[in-house]
């Protein structure tokens, strides 16, 4: 994996943002922590604030919405993933889709909600095929099984990654997607 000029090959493979819930936490440092704001008399008094601290990135997500360490824990593990998918490119060269992509497309359309758990892991995988196409939708959604127009719309789901593919193709000379 490559984050901030680095190669990491950790996952043999498989990207961050596609690991089991668990796998991903055996990886990251948990913490709970208070925090203010709105949420009841509970919010101020025990440690429900959930921050996830990936070790090999050093990349963080926190959550503080919920008066449970359970929930506050899983929202920051997606968003977690998601900041994995963004910023972390893998190195594995195979324009292969995986099954979860395979199984997440209906006649070439992709199918998952963005606030479903497979969003990240397939955001990450349309990330690093377009980093192999140089940032091309049509080069980089054909290998994947979809049109470039099916790809555009999974990335406008997050507009992180939208905004940072049309910051990319600037510098490259390229055109913005609209």
């Amino acid at each position: 994996m490559t984050h901030e000029g680095q190669t990491r090959e950790p996952n043999a493979g498989v990207h961050p943002a596609a690991l089991s819930q668990d796998r991903l936490l055996s990886q990251c440092e948990v913490r709970f922590t208070r925090r203010s704001g709105p949420g009841g008399q509970n919010r101020n008094k025990v440690e429900t604030a959930a921050i996830l601290t990936h070790r090999e990135t050093g990349l963080s997500a926190e959550a503080n919405e919920t008066r449970s360490q359970a929930g506050n824990r899983a929202v920051a593990l997606f968003r977690l993933r998601l900041k994995l998918a963004l910023e972390v490119r893998g190195t594995d060269d195979s324009t292969r889709p995986s099954a979860l992509w395979r199984s997440r497309l209906r006649g070439g359309r992709i199918v998952v909600n963005p606030e479903h758990e497979d969003f990240p892991a397939m955001l990450a995988e349309a990330l690093d095929a377009l980093h192999r196409a140089a940032d091309e939708p049509s080069a980089a959604a054909e290998p994947l099984g979809c049109s470039a127009s099916q790809l555009v719309k999974l990335l406008k789901a997050e507009p992180r990654a939208f905004t940072a593919l049309n910051d990319r193709r600037k510098a490259r000379g390229l055109h913005p997607l609209i």
